[in-house]
């Protein structure tokens, strides 16, 4: 079982520049999304400060974000690489059953990844993730190499006046998923 405290600040920059992110979208009425909290039993508090200092995982999380885009459902993960590789043990099994069962929905699910070590963003869209899942399952690679990632999902920071314009791949994956459809 995973503790609160051992996973430290990672990834805290990459949720910062979402949530900063997606209150610009609130405010200008194109989106709304939620952080959804990981639900924690707290197991020892620090009786000055009262802060949680361990704490177990009560349920596993499903993803880190949740809303609506125009109408169009929309749910995503936030993850961080600090190498050219994307290990897909950054991602667990439920979480992209939940991904893929939500897009059966006629909703849109797709992981952020920040390759930090880069300093670039990336939108993965669900299909893409599925696919590379699958190559894992049947004994492929268990990364996701940089150069496999889809180039035209770059997300360039402060564009149009958003911290992190994650809203225009998701413009560029909802065209693409209308060509394929049109494809057959």
């Amino acid at each position: 079982m995973a503790t609160w405290n051992s996973r430290g600040l990672r990834g805290s920059t990459l949720e910062e520049l979402v949530n900063r992110t997606n209150e610009q979208y609130r405010e200008r009425h194109l989106a709304l999304m939620q952080k959804i909290p990981t639900p924690i039993t707290p197991i020892e508090i620090d009786k000055e400060s009262r802060h949680i200092t361990l704490a177990y995982f009560e349920q596993k999380s499903t993803v880190d974000y949740i809303g609506v885009v125009q109408g169009v459902p929309v749910c995503f993960d936030a993850k961080e690489c600090r190498v050219d590789t994307f290990s897909l043990q950054n991602v667990h099994e439920h979480q992209v059953r939940f991904m893929e069962e939500f897009e059966k929905q006629e909703g849109v699910a797709f992981l952020l990844i920040f390759y930090s070590n880069r300093d670039e963003f990336y939108y993965m869209p669900c299909r893409d993730l599925s696919r590379f899942w699958r190559r894992k399952e049947e004994g492929g690679r268990k990364s996701v190499r940089f150069e496999e990632i889809n180039k035209r999902y770059r997300i360039v920071q402060n564009q149009n006046g958003f911290l992190l314009p994650y809203l225009d791949a998701l413009a560029k994956d909802l065209e693409d998923r209308d060509q394929l459809e049109k494809m057959g």
